[in-house]
């Protein structure tokens, strides 16, 4: 769901286990291995919104930079990751990163968030798996990792925690929080939970709150992945490889990547086709589109963790900006920054009214830029061109 390395799978990786590779149990980034671009910040105790343990103890968050902070403090520009993503947002797969930049067109030298003129951050979420404190982390009681015991998180919870990195980094205010899907719902709670904190916003495909419908699908893929027994109720991590729960999550993949594309993308891309020369109709071959699907679960599997996809799902199913705060549009009415709202016309996941009930609520709208596509949701980064002229147009403003 997360970068446009090539068009049909934007986690291409040249780094990690062979594609043949039995499965890891997890994949999640665990001490010692290497740390590639990554630096650490140890944030302590972390409160947290809604779970009655109170506060996730000893909380670290994985964070990279690019470029350099100006003296006058004020080119700082947050750039948020989406479900599967994390800190990793520009550059090459290389050892310690398995994949290549999520956002490789969006951000680097000479792009629209260009790292030659800002100072760029991006964390991996806590609740992540790519060394940031999640499920697959030591617990501190015993050092064995978290696994059941990992408490229920909100997006608040994980902007709080990227409001400690900012204050660490000695960032007075972000000049932009931009970021897709679940990255810019952190971007609008940001602009609501740290007023004078973030100058702009850029939600691209979010929404001010998750609807019954995305509820709906996600729901589907948790039950997925607890139905798997190699689940273990969230306590697999001692398992060996190929005995973890990747069926479990490559079900939840398969669920989540259909609603990442459109019915007409799928349907004009493999239409009926049969893979190679298999018939599927009572011969034991397969749809083209089922290869499609089964391939986008393996990679996920090679690279993610099963309980992180539960902790974050369930959080993004727990976003709504005017929960205890009298509702949306009274949530928002205070937020007056300006704010570059994107959609693809063609996302059913997010769909374009969710971008308008954002515009209609925010003052300093720019309104709703759309990008054209037959994608789906995944246009936000096959459309590179089109979502890339908006950013650029956007920055030029703030200037």
């Amino acid at each position: 769901m997360d970068d446009d390395i090539i068009e049909s799978d934007p986690w291409a990786s040249d780094v990690g286990p062979r594609a043949d590779a039995p499965p890891p149990a997890s994949a999640a980034w665990r001490e010692g291995d290497p740390p590639g671009h990554r630096s650490f910040l140890d944030i302590g105790d972390l409160a947290l919104e809604a779970d009655p343990l109170g506060t996730l103890p000893g909380v670290r968050l994985a964070y990279e930079t690019w470029g350099e902070l100006s003296a006058a403090g004020d080119n700082a520009i947050y750039v948020a990751h989406a479900l599967t993503g994390d800190s990793h947002v520009t550059g090459p797969a290389e050892e310690g990163h398995h994949t290549g930049g999520w956002w490789n067109s969006m951000v680097g030298p000479g792009r629209p968030i260009d790292t030659d003129r800002y100072f760029v951050v991006c964390a991996n979420v806590v609740g992540g798996c790519q060394g940031s404190t999640g499920p697959a982390s030591p617990h501190p009681s015993d050092g064995k990792p978290w696994g059941s015991r990992f408490p229920y998180l909100t997006l608040r919870d994980m902007v709080r925690a990227e409001i400690a990195l900012t204050d660490s980094l000695g960032v007075s205010s972000w000049k932009l929080i931009a970021g897709p899907s679940m990255g810019g719902m952190r971007a609008i709670e940001w602009s609501i939970m740290a007023p004078g904190r973030v100058r702009a916003i850029a939600p691209v495909g979010a929404t001010a709150a998750t609807t019954a419908d995305q509820i709906a699908w996600s729901t589907s893929q948790l039950a997925a992945i607890r139905a798997d027994p190699k689940f273990r109720g969230g306590d697999f991590y001692d398992a060996t490889d190929g005995d973890g729960p990747h069926v479990g999550m490559g079900v939840a993949r398969m669920i989540a990547h259909t609603t990442y594309r459109s019915e007409g993308e799928l349907g004009a891309r493999f239409g009926r086709a049969y893979q190679g020369a298999s018939d599927p109709i009572g011969r034991g071959g397969k749809f083209a589109v089922q290869s499609y699907l089964e391939h986008h679960a393996r990679k996920l599997a090679l690279r993610f963790d099963a309980n992180t996809y539960i902790a974050l799902v369930e959080a993004i199913q727990s976003h709504d900006v005017g929960r205890d705060r009298g509702g949306i549009e009274a949530a928002l009415a205070g937020v007056d920054i300006p704010a570059l709202i994107v959609a693809v016309d063609s996302d059913r996941l997010y769909p374009v009214n969710n971008s308008e009930l954002l515009d209609a609520c925010l003052r300093g709208s720019h309104g709703v830029k759309m990008v054209h596509s037959d994608v789906g949701h995944d246009g936000f980064l096959v459309e590179s061109g089109q979502l890339n002229a908006h950013m650029a147009t956007f920055l030029a403003s703030l200037d």
